[in-house]
């Protein structure tokens, strides 16, 4: 995905990318989603919204750019606004789902997300992650908070749920400095603290520049923390004349309005296609996690290396992956994840004493009781899924287990299908093949196309290495950690 960069305001998605991620990483990204950003789900635009109310006062949408003045219009046509109310159920009610991009969206480690929109999709991407969200929609809101929420949702012009309480109207607007101050407070505060990504928006809101407006004026343009937008590229069209002259306009205001955000630390990242935004999301979805390991393997035999040969370089991965800076995530499979815990714990306690564990080691065993209204193998894999989603490669190792009625040992359907769970989240597999069994079955697999699941290149020799079983423990884990780097670096 390369930038063609037309306009020295603009950044490209290489310094993008780097720099929200490193947010992402530190815990200190943040989103603003507009309107825009739910229309792929079925949801209208506000220009949308506003063309049968626009009609019946005689205007058209197309002609009028002020659409908050449209509701006005009408409100004070009718003296109610019963009719809007109305037309936000109808539209916001519909069976939208969340689209790719509010579940890519969501797997993103946000924990604080601002929209002007009133629909519910985003939350409800949230809660299909698993996540535990905190929904702000009025001011008393804003005092309670849910305990172990995950994600804070602020609907700072209201929710369809109390669509009587929407901002909509000049009136909304010119009295939310009364009715919904604390939002522009906090909003303020989020602004200061947080590296944000616009998506959806069109900056077109007064609300949003007097608030951008107010940070720039506390701190100073220089202090100013760095925010990003995503913004589509006026299409060029294939006439002359009267379109052309149009799209040299348009282009014109464009390249201004570009320009006028970096004064309020915003940079913007021009796109051709909306489409473009669910590939920015995957490559950060991907790569957000890069630090973290994903260990899988079980092994009720150890095949020709054998089991003391097996266990020292499981102990070994762990605690190597401390000691280079990387995160551990693991279950217990048989025989496997308690050597790589070991050597993690053991390179944890002795460089790090007085380290928050959790942050460098997640460790979970495998429940052996299913929740109400699931079978086993829904929440098995659902599992499997809630702990590679939190790692940017996945080992894997031996993958054998023992069918106690036939008393003999077979691949490991678990270690396969977290294999097929890594594919389907797009992280980089790293598969042992020399361990045999399962490891051996998905090393064939990788090796075989690994312009696939390495398109950078550059992994072929660690790759042969991984797959011989004449390597020796120290040549198998410079090779895993030599993959790693090629990608992380």
């Amino acid at each position: 995905m390369k930038h063609k960069s037309k306009n020295l305001s603009e950044v490209s998605i290489e310094y993008f990318l780097k720099e929200y991620l490193k947010a992402l990483e530190d815990g200190d990204a943040a989103v603003f989603l507009g309107a825009g950003f739910s229309a792929a789900s079925g949801l209208v635009d506000w220009k949308e919204l506003m063309r049968d109310i626009a009609h019946e006062l005689g205007l058209s949408v197309d002609q009028e750019s002020d659409l908050i003045s449209i509701a006005q219009y009408h409100v004070n046509k009718f003296s109610s606004r019963a009719k809007l109310n109305s037309l936000l159920i109808d539209e916001f009610t519909k069976d939208a789902q969340p689209n790719d991009n509010h579940k890519l969206l969501a797997q993103l480690p946000i924990e604080s997300v601002w929209t002007t929109n009133y629909d519910g999709l985003i939350e409800d991407a949230f809660r299909e992650a698993g996540k535990r969200v905190d929904k702000k929609t009025t001011t008393p809101n804003l005092a309670q908070t849910k305990v172990n929420r995950d994600v804070v949702v602020y609907k700072m012009h209201g929710d369809i749920e109390q669509p009587q309480d929407a901002v909509l109207t000049k009136d909304d607007y010119e009295n939310y400095s009364q009715t919904r101050q604390l939002f522009s407070t906090m909003l303020q505060g989020d602004l200061i603290s947080k590296t944000f990504l616009f998506m959806g928006f069109s900056f077109d809101d007064p609300n949003i520049e007097y608030i951008l407006g107010r940070v720039r004026t506390l701190i100073g343009q220089a202090s100013q923390r760095q925010h990003f937008c995503i913004m589509r590229r006026v299409v060029r069209p294939t006439g002359r004349g009267k379109a052309l002259a149009e799209y040299e306009y348009k282009i014109t205001k464009q390249d201004l309005r570009i320009a006028d955000l970096k004064r309020f630390g915003i940079q913007t990242v021009v796109i051709d296609d909306y489409r473009e935004i669910t590939d920015l999301l995957k490559t950060l979805h991907q790569n957000v996690y890069r630090r973290s390991i994903f260990v899988s393997g079980s092994a009720h035999e150890y095949g020709v290396l054998g089991q003391k040969r097996v266990e020292e370089l499981m102990h070994s991965i762990g605690r190597e992956i401390i000691t280079r800076g990387y995160n551990l995530v693991s279950g217990f499979g048989l025989g496997l994840g308690g050597s790589v815990a070991l050597g993690a714990m053991e390179e944890l306690y002795a460089r790090e004493r007085t380290v928050n564990v959790g942050s460098r080691a997640i460790l979970r065993p495998f429940p052996q009781t299913t929740p109400r209204g699931i079978s086993q193998q829904e929440f098995w894999t659902k599992y499997r899924e809630d702990m590679i989603s939190q790692a940017g490669f996945t080992i894997f190792a031996c993958g054998n287990k023992q069918v106690s009625k036939m008393g003999k040992t077979v691949v490991s359907d678990g270690v396969l299908e977290e294999f097929e769970i890594a594919k389907k989240l797009n992280r980089y597999p790293i598969p042992i093949g020399a361990t045999g069994y399962a490891a051996k079955e998905i090393w064939d697999e990788v090796s075989a196309s690994l312009g696939k699941y390495y398109p950078k290149g550059g992994v072929q020799e660690h790759f042969k290495t991984l797959g011989d079983e004449s390597s020796s423990n120290e040549e198998l884990v410079n090779a895993v950690f030599s993959i790693i780097k090629r990608i992380t670096r």
